[in-house]
């Protein structure tokens, strides 16, 4: 009789101790098949495919901060050819403008105003002068806030029988605002200058 009560002691600690194992056996897969699924998704979310050509292309999402200098240099190309590239017609110079002001502050629009009071839009228009812009560089420091720029450029006028050249340089700083339609990178120029801005060559047509 005491022996078989010793035989149920120790089957039943057997099976505690089976059971403990188990459990801590189970609790260990579950605790790392959560963990890796969870860094699947998180890996997923980075992935993007981007149809094009009917070919898929795969990309990965980037945080903001790695996107910076990118996204700063782009937006300052992106105010310098809205606001100089005009034609000789009044409605695409001011949907042009109106898209280069979304991007500056009042520094921007004071240049445009002293650019109206002056005649140079209506001259153009007159005069049937084209202006493009060819940004060469732009160099951006992220180190302080708010980020200081400068942009080396060429603008080029284009008459009916001459093209010049000229060249432009400007500097100012970048401040950090909500994204919008209208300002996709989500900066705002500030204190905007012109360094220089001088003819570098005539060319005939």
């Amino acid at each position: 009789m005491f022996r078989q009560l010793q035989n149920i002691d120790s089957a039943f600690r057997y099976i505690r101790s089976f059971c403990i194992m188990f459990l801590l056996a189970s609790t260990t897969i579950c605790c790392f098949a959560l963990y890796y699924s969870y860094c699947q998704v998180q890996a997923a979310q980075k992935r993007i495919y981007i149809l094009a050509g009917g070919k898929a292309l795969e990309a990965f999402s980037a945080g903001r901060r790695e996107n910076i200098p990118v996204e700063a240099r782009d937006h300052v190309r992106m105010f310098h050819h809205h606001f100089f590239t005009l034609a000789p017609d009044d409605k695409v110079i001011q949907s042009n403008i109106t898209r280069a002001l979304y991007l500056a502050d009042g520094s921007a629009k004071r240049a445009y105003d002293n650019l109206r009071e002056s005649g140079y839009f209506s001259n153009l228009i007159t005069a049937n002068v084209s202006q493009e812009i060819t940004v060469d560089s732009v160099q951006v420091n992220t180190d302080k806030i708010p980020f200081y720029f400068r942009c080396y450029a060429r603008q080029s006028l284009i008459r009916t029988t001459s093209v010049l050249t000229r060249s432009l340089v400007t500097e100012g700083y970048l401040r950090s605002v909500s994204r919008s339609d209208n300002n996709p990178h989500g900066f705002l120029i500030e204190r905007w200058t012109t360094l220089e801005n001088k003819d570098l060559l005539t060319k005939s047509r």
